[in-house]
Order: structure tokens, then C-alpha cells, then sequence
């Protein structure tokens, strides 16, 4: 790993004696205050289980409206996954618009749609109204193809904008001018979308939700619940709390307390990475700022921080693993897409751990009278908490039933160990075919070019005959009224006769016939041609000659050339 990973900068292995995660977001947290464990007992309106992001958003909406609020956190807040993710804020849900369409109607899904850009509004607003410190909004996200499927992308484009959201179909040609890899085809820009620091976001709206009025407790686990009757009693280690309310919001960490809801969802563990400084590199080649996503799966999420860093999240574990064993393989992906960054180095890695339920669609709603969930936010963390949180509060204090438009969604078996391994399995299977089919895409690719190649080069040659006009022609008629090159031929070229027998004195004697008939006159003697006359005399064309026949010879020629007669 020399020269891949580098002095880190933080480690993902002391997050355990570190306040918060040691990851880049720590190194750039803001001040927050150490809140103590719960020590004494108390009576509220609701008890929130859980100090993540959607805890958190709950609490806070509940006691905008007036109700008392408290917050159990087994940890510190934002050190779980609401403040170790990549900090996209995006629109829609970990499931794919057309299987939401598929499954509940366009009616259905266009209102599914709404709610979660209602979250990503939330999460705008909540910075801009709290003036939330050390946020850093980054606007812009690109979901990048890496195969040709243009057309697929042309009409995601399309429905997005009739679902209400501002997408729009970026070429292959535009991809490749911000982001330089021919591993990249086209795209959809989400132009609205945002990334934050997701750490600093979780102890903003700690401190909003205590400005309403809520009081969090941190170190402060759940130990067991007691559902029935109106009030709702909670233990923790030193005290115990009763509500009418308790909001479930703990994700993947409620096994312990809430096993059966816990086993309704896959813990997916990622890692994530920030390089070393890459310098004016960097710069050079990556136009884009905003978000990037090139797959589906855990692979790859990546945007610049820090000026000239990279922030590269992909691959993916069924259980948490010490985040230094991916370093070469965080390094090696991002070498892949763009080898003309040279070697990279890590400074920092860390890993989190989100909960995945099997339709991929967010655990919203009241599961028994007075026992609510907010869960299940794998993949689009960021407003899909917002959303819950939201429609939790208005479920509890305005009993408004907008939440139940997830029923669809129910809580299903993940499987417990086998469906970890299951999904583990697709992951590892899924990878090859991926990659199979991005390989082929660029074999397509290759093969085009050439076949445009070969059409340019024919193209030019049409044009250059083209070209060939009457008029350039006629220039050069002025060549072609000099006196040509007499033709030198055979004949032209050996000595003439006139060299070797003089005509006046060629004189052929005829026979003597036994005939009386008289002697057929001499042949007129040729007088050679001049050199201009020659030239003046067009080229025959070739011709074929004719075969003998066999068993006739050819007569032997002399070596001075005569005029036969009709006697000879």
C-alpha cells in the first residue's frame, strides 16, 4: 500500500476513542457542546430514539409546533452515518423512478416524487434560516453513464422534468468536456441538487432543535421500550422516560432493542476517502464541481473538496472492515477513471454503515398507537430524512396522514445473516456483469470511430475530386499548346535506314518467273517519319495478340528490315 495511502491525516480506526468520526468532516467540524447522558427521569409529549438526521428533524418539527421533545442518543451526535456520508442532497429516493411507477401508478408516484423534493427544499431552507456555519454547499449533481444507453438517459431526463424536477440529458461530448474519461458516456445533470458537509449539517440542526426547545441526551441508549397503554416507557441505563409518543429513528443501531424492525433492513457498509492534495492537476482536469455519481450500486460517488482533494466513496461490505484495507482499491478506481491525475495517495478514510431496506423505499409511519419509525434511507440519506421527519411531526401533532401515502412500502424480512449474504453475493456477481457490459460499450465506441474514420477519409477524397473543376481544367490548357514530347518507340529508336541503305539505291531485283506474266512493280520505298510527325499521329491502343496456330513456324527475321512482294 506505500504510496497509496500516505501519512494519513486521520484514521477510521480511532473513531472509537474520538469524539467524533476521524474523518475529514472531523477535521473541519464545528464547535459543539458535550451533552451529557440522561441521569434523571422524565415525562414528555414525544421520545425520540435516535440523534441522526431524521431524529433530529423530528424532534425539532415536533417542538416547532409546541410538544415537548426529547432525543436519546446512544453515541455522540453525527457520529453514525448522518454525519460520515458523501453529503449529497438529492432529489428522490434509493429506488429508481420507473419501479416506483411500475409498483403504485404514475398518480401515486408523481406524489412520492414531490415529498422528496419537499426534503431537499427542507434541507435548503433549514441552512439558510438557521445560518448554519461551515456547510460549504456545493450546487450541482451529475449522474454519469458508463455505457451507451443514451436514449434510457434522454428519457430519464424527460420524466424527471414531468415529475416536477429540473434534469436535463448531457451527450457523451459535454461529459467528457467537464469530466475527461473515456470510460463516461452521457449523463443527467441535476442542476438544483447540492452537496454539504453532512457532519457540520447534524450539529446545526442539533442546535436548531434545541433553540425549539428539545432536550438531546448523548451516551444515552435505549435499553428496552414497554409500547403499551398511552404513555410509552423507555429505559436507558440511569433513567427512564415516558411519552405518548416514541419515534423510532435509529436505523441499523435498533437491533438491540428492536430486533424485528432492525432485521427488516440489509446493513451496507461504504467507504470513503480523500486524497492528498492533487494540486493545480486536479484543476486541470476535472471541470465539473459539483456531485458526481457513476453507478447504481456503492461504486462510485465522488466530488472535489478542500480546493484540490478528491472525496472518493465506493465499494461496499455486508460488515464494517477496517476502511484501511480499501485504500488501494479507492486509489486504483480513481487512477481507472482518470489516469492523467498520476498516482493518488489517501489522507484520510473512514467507513459508515446505512440500513437498506429490500424495496430500496424509505420505513415511514405509525406501527402501533403511538409507536412511530423513520427509517430505512439508504442511498438518499440527506432529504429523505427531512421528508420523514416532517411528515412524522405532522402525523403526532396534526394527526395529517400524508405519511400513509408509503404504505405501499411495508416492513419486509431482509433476511437476517442470509439476506446479508445474499446481498453480498449480488454485489460480488453484479460487479464482473458491470463491468462486462462498460467494456463492450467502449469496444462499441472504438469501432464507431474507426467506422467514422474510414467514412472522413472517403468524404475528403470525394471533395478533393470535386475540387476538380472545368475551371481547373481550362488553367491548364496553356501547358497543353506547347509542342509535346515526341513518343520514342521502338522503331524511333533504332538506327534508321536511311543510315544503313540508302532509298535511291534500295533496289530489289524480281525473280525469274517460268511464266511469261510481267514482273510485279517494286514496292515504293518508305521514307522514315519525323520525330513531329509521330508525336502528331495519335497512340493506338493496344491490342491482344493473336495466338498462332500450332504447327505453323514463324518465319526468322533478318536483321535489316525488307519490303516483302507478293512473290517472295
Amino acid at each position: 500500500m506505500n504510496g497509496l495511502i500516505g501519512p494519513l491525516e486521520h484514521d477510521g480506526d480511532a473513531a472509537a476513542s474520538a469524539p467524533f468520526a476521524s474523518d475529514w468532516y472531523a477535521a473541519e467540524a464545528v464547535a459543539a457542546p458535550v451533552r451529557g447522558a440522561l441521569a434523571i427521569d422524565l415525562d414528555v409529549d414525544v421520545c425520540v430514539i435516535g440523534g441522526g438526521l431524521a431524529g433530529l428533524t423530528t424532534a425539532r418539527e415536533v417542538a416547532r409546533r409546541g410538544w415537548s421533545v426529547v432525543v436519546l442518543e446512544a453515541g455522540r451526535i453525527g457520529g453514525a452515518a448522518s454525519g460520515r456520508n458523501t453529503g449529497f442532497v438529492l432529489p428522490g429516493f434509493g429506488e429508481d423512478l420507473d419501479t416506483i411507477v411500475e409498483r403504485i401508478g404514475v398518480d401515486h408516484a408523481r406524489e412520492l416524487w414531490s415529498l422528496s423534493e419537499r426534503g431537499l427544499a427542507y434541507v435548503r431552507e433549514t441552512i439558510a434560516e438557521t445560518k448554519m456555519p461551515g456547510v460549504k454547499q456545493e450546487p450541482g449533481w451529475l449522474y454519469v453513464a458508463k455505457t451507451d444507453r443514451d436514449a434510457d438517459l434522454e428519457k430519464l431526463a424527460s420524466d424527471l422534468r414531468d415529475f416536477g424536477t429540473e434534469a436535463e440529458y448531457w451527450p457523451r461530448e459535454h461529459v467528457r468536456a467537464q469530466l475527461p474519461s473515456e470510460r463516461y458516456f452521457g449523463a443527467v445533470h441535476y442542476p438544483r441538487a447540492f452537496a454539504i458537509n453532512p457532519l457540520n449539517y447534524v450539529l446545526g440542526l442539533a442546535a436548531a432543535a434545541e433553540q425549539a426547545g428539545v432536550r438531546i441526551f448523548e451516551d444515552t441508549p435505549a435499553v428496552s421500550i414497554d409500547p403499551a397503554g398511552v404513555r410509552k416507557r423507555i429505559t436507558t441505563p440511569l433513567a427512564r422516560v415516558r411519552a405518548s409518543h416514541v419515534v423510532l429513528a435509529g436505523n441499523v443501531d435498533l437491533g438491540p432493542l428492536m430486533p424485528r424492525l432492525s432485521a427488516t433492513l440489509v446493513p451496507i457498509t461504504t467507504y470513503v476517502m480523500v486524497t492528498q492534495p492533487l494540486g493545480q492537476k486536479l484543476a486541470d482536469t476535472l471541470a465539473y464541481r459539483g456531485a458526481v455519481s457513476d453507478g447504481d450500486r456503492a461504486d462510485n460517488h465522488y466530488r472535489i473538496v478542500g480546493g484540490d482533494r478528491l472525496m472518493w466513496s465506493g465499494r461496499m461490505s455486508t460488515t464494517p472492515r477496517n476502511p484501511r484495507r480499501y485504500a488501494r482499491t479507492l486509489a486504483r478506481d480513481i487512477m481507472r477513471l482518470y489516469p492523467q491525475l498520476g498516482p493518488v495517495a489517501a489522507a484520510h478514510l473512514w467507513n459508515g454503515t446505512l440500513g437498506l431496506p429490500i424495496h430500496r423505499m424509505p420505513q415511514i409511519g405509525e406501527l402501533h398507537p403511538g409507536v412511530w419509525v423513520a427509517s430505512g434511507f439508504g442511498g438518499h440519506g440527506l432529504n429523505t430524512t427531512a421528508m420523514a421527519g416532517e411528515l412524522v411531526a405532522r402525523g403526532i401533532v396534526e394527526e395529517d396522514e400524508t405519511w400513509r401515502l408509503f404504505a405501499p412500502y411495508e416492513l419486509v424480512w431482509a433476511g437476517g445473516r442470509a439476506g446479508r449474504t445474499v446481498m453480498r453475493t449480488l454485489s460480488l456477481v453484479g460487479r464482473p456483469v458491470d463491468q462486462a457490459h462498460q467494456a463492450w460499450a467502449r469496444s462499441r465506441e472504438r469501432a464507431r470511430r474507426r467506422k467514422d474514420a474510414r467514412r472522413a477519409a472517403r468524404r475528403k477524397l470525394q471533395e478533393q475530386v470535386a475540387a476538380l473543376t472545368p475551371t481547373s481544367v481550362s488553367a491548364l490548357a496553356p501547358m497543353s499548346s506547347a509542342a509535346p514530347e515526341p513518343i520514342v518507340t521502338a522503331e524511333a529508336a533504332a538506327p534508321p535506314l536511311a543510315e544503313t541503305v540508302a532509298p535511291a539505291t534500295l533496289e530489289i531485283a524480281p525473280p525469274q518467273l517460268a511464266s511469261d506474266a510481267p514482273a510485279p512493280e517494286p514496292a515504293p520505298v518508305m521514307e522514315p517519319e519525323s520525330a513531329a510527325a509521330v508525336a502528331e499521329k495519335p497512340v493506338e491502343p493496344a491490342t491482344k495478340p493473336r495466338k498462332r496456330k500450332k504447327g505453323k513456324k514463324k518465319p526468322a527475321a533478318s536483321g535489316n528490315k525488307t519490303v516483302e512482294t507478293a512473290g517472295s
